[in-house]
């Protein structure tokens, strides 16, 4: 579980990073970027949704949560991605793909998007 201070809970902040509509997208997931940050002191916050159309059961989406904020987790306390702390906000959307794959794959997406997002 992320420690609450890299959390993004807000309605209004999750509205700001989807009205930005910097996407980037894999198989698996797709990511939201928020705008770049002026003040360092603040913690980059994420969050993570799997819509009803990925899979009825609660269940079976949170377990992708899951996956998810654990890929994260492991890349921000190993400072693998130190750019990834240019940013205020990251909302990460899983697709219908992310249902049938297992962590190793999920982690490599989120990787892969985020050296993407670094090199753009």
């Amino acid at each position: 579980m992320l420690k609450k201070k890299f959390r993004l809970k807000k309605y209004s902040a999750f509205i700001a990073t989807y009205k930005l509509n910097n996407l980037l997208c894999d198989k698996n997931i797709c990511i939201y970027v928020g705008k770049e940050k002026t003040d360092y002191s603040q913690p980059t916050k994420f969050a993570f949704v799997v819509a009803k159309k990925v899979h009825k059961r609660a269940v079976k989406r949170n377990r992708i949560k899951r996956l998810m904020r654990e890929s994260v987790r492991q890349i921000i306390f190993t400072n693998d991605f130190n750019f990834i702390h240019n940013y205020i906000s990251v909302i990460f959307v899983a697709r219908k793909n992310s249902l049938n794959a297992s962590f190793s794959d999920i982690s490599c997406s989120v990787q892969n998007l985020l050296k993407e997002k670094c090199c753009n």
